[in-house]
């Protein structure tokens, strides 16, 4: 179209040109090939101005390539029929804008990315995280989605983990704790018995600091533990026994709480239940996501999958220890097909918007921007919203 104008408008030119010139040949003192210049330079204003304008319109007969993945429940597929989020909102934007469009598929957000780059596709749209790396290659339309990343594990019960790992208990922050105060004030006890107890005849200490104290702090355990065979002799040895004892049984009534609230929690929620447990883990996410670049940045393992279900079999086959990936994604998959199985975890701890992907300088940017503004303003946007992700989704 633009083409055709311009070479329509030269061809103006040019007339107009040839017109001058015979004009001025019959007379040189006419008004008649001023004016024609007049009119010639307005028209060439006019043209400047609207060209960009004409330039940024996309053509409403063009049939446009929109790349996409299934990815539940943003797109899903059946029986050759595509739905989901984000095929109910490009439909709503396209119908308002009136474009005509076929839908092509990828397997990865890779493949999806690289055909929008080399032009095989026009635009993509499905979960494509928004981020500074992208942008510097692509054009984005406004945040359709605001999301973020989150953890899924097996479910304790139906994977059959009902027995705790006693190792990670023992080695567990709270139980270290309790034992580090038991050695303390073992320590002290000991030191207080054998002192008073020391220059008593028929004293149970020896009166050499050596092996006396580990006499004493033998006892003071077994007390501590509620299994002293022996007690002291002298008066105030005595008292502290008493003493003693009382705190014993205070410290087992703490330590088997300790033990039993860890084991606990063991069992239901397993050994991952926040970012700061994958470290070690095995981890599956999808090749080229933004999940995968956040586990390589903090040097967790990571497992990448060509699709987001292999993540899932290598969760439920035990070949890894969680999926990290997209929250409305694995809360979807958690709520239906992995219901019972899995368990997400822990809460969203990167944050991320989710747009359409255009090429750089893309006419469409535009017109697709405004009408989800419209589609917002009007609550068509939240009605599909709803559709997808309201209480009976998840």
């Amino acid at each position: 179209m633009i083409t055709a104008i311009a070479r329509k408008f030269r061809l103006f030119l040019a007339n107009c040109g040839r017109f001058i010139v015979a004009t001025q040949r019959k007379s040189r003192h006419s008004l008649l090939p001023h004016i024609c210049l007049g009119l010639g330079s307005i028209i060439l204003v006019l043209w400047l101005v609207i060209y960009p304008g004409l330039a940024q319109q996309p053509e409403p007969t063009q049939k446009l390539l929109v790349a996409t993945r299934v990815i539940p429940p943003f797109v899903i597929a059946d029986k050759g029929q595509l739905s989901g989020f984000s095929i109910d909102l490009w439909q709503s934007i396209t119908k308002e804008i009136g474009l005509n469009y076929e839908f092509v598929e990828y397997p990865t957000v890779a493949n999806l990315l690289s055909a929008v780059k080399d032009g095989t596709a026009n635009v993509g749209i499905a979960a494509i995280s928004i981020t500074a790396e992208r942008q510097q290659q692509f054009d984005f339309s406004l945040p359709m989605f605001a999301g973020g990343l989150q953890i899924m594990v097996r479910n304790a019960e139906a994977s059959g983990s009902g027995v705790p790992n006693i190792f990670q208990l023992f080695f567990s922050a709270s139980l270290l704790q309790v034992i580090a105060i038991a050695l303390v004030l073992i320590i002290f006890a000991a030191h207080v018995i054998w002192l008073s107890e020391r220059h008593h005849e028929e004293g149970m200490i020896s009166k050499s600091y050596f092996p006396g104290i580990f006499k004493a702090c033998w006892w003071a355990a077994a007390t501590l533990a509620t299994q002293a065979d022996e007690m002291p002799k002298g008066v105030i040895g005595r008292f502290i026994a008493i003493i003693w004892m009382f705190i014993g049984v205070l410290f087992v009534a703490y330590f088997t709480a300790s033990a039993t609230t860890s084991l606990t929690v063991q069992q239901l929620q397993g050994d991952i239940r926040g970012v700061d447990d994958l470290p070690g883990h095995l981890v599956a996410t999808t090749a080229g996501s933004t999940a995968a670049s956040y586990l390589k940045e903090r040097k967790i393992p990571v497992q990448e999958v060509g699709k987001i279900e292999q993540a899932y079999d290598a969760l439920l086959n035990k070949k890894v220890d969680a999926v990290v990936f997209d929250s409305p994604v694995l809360l979807f998959y958690a709520a239906n097909e992995g219901k019972g199985k899995v368990e997400v975890v822990g809460s969203i701890f990167r944050e991320e918007n989710y747009g359409i992907v255009l090429p750089n300088n893309s006419p469409y940017r535009k017109p697709i921007n405004s009408v989800l503004l419209g589609l917002k303003e009007k609550g068509t946007y939240q009605a599909i919203y709803d559709k997808w992700f309201g209480a009976n989704k998840s």
